[in-house]
């Protein structure tokens, strides 16, 4: 496994600094003061400090809302100069963060840096509750909803709410019927990349997921679950007529058919069919 220390990067340029003219005032503001100390700048609205009054009043535009970077191609407004940058690589398809180890490019530094994780195999944010791991920031705050239950992203057309945002719009393919991802050999197309994956191996004969009891091999993780039940002797699904259990909701479902030709009406449609 590399180490971080051993991953460079290439083609970097800096990030969004203040400008020498800026640089220069302060540092000759604090010479002629004579202060020894360093001289920090301070947020009125919220505390946070910082050596240069240039960062301050970046940071001072989370609060007043101000953005005044404008992307030419589609209006789009940001509160920082560097941050319109990376969004125009957007328009141009520019990617100039290389990593060493594999030669992938991205169009912002955070995303390289992202990246590189996965050759180190630095997981840097912790859970608080559970102490998992992640690679990134944002895989930590969405894995914490988990514990707290939040779902802040709603579907505009059934209400059902969701932890992540991926998953919402994934989701709202059920309503609009796109689906984006089509398979290159018999055109088949899915509303999930996951699932045109899957489907992939039927042309393959790929079958990643193994039965360490007796090797048998499937397709799909569900498939390797409910063969496992034939080792286990798991069956969660029940008759609640007559409490019969299965390894699978078909067989219960299959089950459940006997039940409604023998004594139609015993069964609600509900649970006959649902």
């Amino acid at each position: 496994m590399m180490k971080s220390e051993d991953i460079k990067c290439e083609d970097l340029e800096p990030v969004e600094s203040c400008s020498s003219e800026q640089i220069s005032d302060t540092l000759h503001s604090k010479i002629s003061r004579r202060r020894v100390q360093k001289e920090t700048f301070h947020c009125s609205e919220c505390g946070k400090s910082f050596s240069h009054n240039c960062h301050l009043e970046q940071h001072q535009r989370i609060h007043t809302g101000e953005k005044p970077y404008h992307c030419t191609q589609c209006g789009k407004s940001f509160t920082q100069k560097g941050h319109l940058k990376e969004h125009q690589r957007t328009h141009t398809g520019e990617k100039p963060y290389r990593c060493s180890q594999c030669r992938k490019s991205f169009s912002q530094k955070g995303h390289l840096k992202e990246h590189q994780r996965t050759h180190t195999g630095e997981k840097p944010y912790h859970c608080s509750q559970c102490r998992k791991s992640f690679r990134n920031k944002s895989h930590v705050k969405q894995h914490q909803r988990i514990h707290t239950g939040e779902k802040p992203y709603q579907c505009s057309h059934c209400e059902k709410r969701f932890s992540v945002k991926g998953f919402l719009i994934n989701h709202l393919r059920v309503h609009t019927g796109e689906k984006p991802y089509e398979c290159s050999e018999c055109g088949k197309s899915f509303a999930q990349m996951i699932n045109l994956k899957t489907h992939q191996r039927f042309h393959t004969g790929d079958r990643p997921h193994n039965c360490l009891e007796c090797g048998k091999s499937f397709i799909k993780k569900s498939d390797l679950e409910i063969h496992q039940r034939v080792h286990t002797g798991d069956k969660p699904y029940y008759c609640p007529l007559c409490t019969k259990n299965f390894t699978t909701l078909s067989n219960l479902r299959k089950h459940q058919r006997v039940h409604a030709r023998e004594k139609p009406g015993l069964l609600g449609e509900r649970e006959e069919f649902s």
